[in-house]
């Protein structure tokens, strides 16, 4: 029988969501539970997508088959008494043999967050430290720049070939913390983001933000299809998947 499951997980102490050898992933520790489960049979666990290391998520979704009989209810208990306590499974359904967590997706939310006030040793891994002023303003006008369908190679992995660049990001915004106005969270909607895409905005929307470029020069960089003309990768901490969407 074919699940999908809601989950989130503090990405603190994985080397990201993919499976690797020797390390400790989500995408691992999910499957290593699922097969106790599975009567000590295999199973592939296949996500929306990959995060990086330290990176967050809210509500990432996957599917699965397992061999054995068993209800919803009793499969999300079963997940959440062995899963460690940094991944948590919210919601788990029957999925039509058809769905696919990756490829039937049509669009992702991500949240990054950033804090312009004192260090805050507590919130390290959750919030990135930048911990001086920015230009909100400059940024917000920044991000409308980065609406609408572009090829976005110049803020991918620069060694990342992929035959096609081109997104669409429906909806940006940068909303101030209501108890905590130097807290900020930058919203990203949009039909999917390349590996590093987020952070690689991030990173640029700060040096807007700090005076070093303008907002107008991401039409530039949009244009020239280069990812040295960009600014530099934030940090994994402030970045969460929010949402996917189906």
């Amino acid at each position: 029988m074919k699940f999908f499951i809601t989950f989130s997980y503090d990405g603190s102490s994985f080397n990201g969501y993919q499976k690797q050898p020797s390390k400790r992933t989500v995408q691992g520790e999910m499957e290593k539970v699922l097969k106790q489960i599975n009567d000590n049979k295999k199973v592939d666990i296949t996500a929306s997508g990959r995060t990086d290391a330290g990176v967050h998520a809210i509500n990432q979704k996957a599917h699965f088959s397992l061999n054995i009989d068993i209800n919803t209810d009793k499969l999300k208990k079963a997940l959440n008494s062995l899963l460690p306590k940094d991944i948590y499974v919210k919601q788990v359904e029957i999925a039509s043999e058809e769905f696919h967590a990756r490829f039937s997706a049509i669009g992702k939310e991500y949240i990054y967050k950033i804090n312009m006030g004192e260090y805050n040793p507590i919130e390290r891994n959750y919030i990135y430290q930048y911990n001086s002023k920015l230009d909100v303003v400059e940024m917000e006008r920044a991000l409308k720049y980065l609406e609408g369908t572009h090829n976005f190679k110049t803020f991918t992995k620069s060694d990342e070939e992929k035959e096609d660049y081109v997104r669409t990001i429906s909806q940006t915004s940068i909303v101030r913390d209501s108890k905590d106005v130097n807290q900020l969270t930058l919203t990203f909607v949009g039909t999917g983001f390349l590996r590093y895409m987020v952070r690689n905005m991030v990173g640029t929307l700060i040096e807007i933000g700090e005076g070093k470029r303008k907002s107008e020069d991401i039409i530039d960089m949009l244009k020239k299809e280069d990812r040295r003309v960009a600014g530099k990768t934030a940090n994994p901490e402030g970045l969460y998947l929010r949402n996917v969407f189906y």
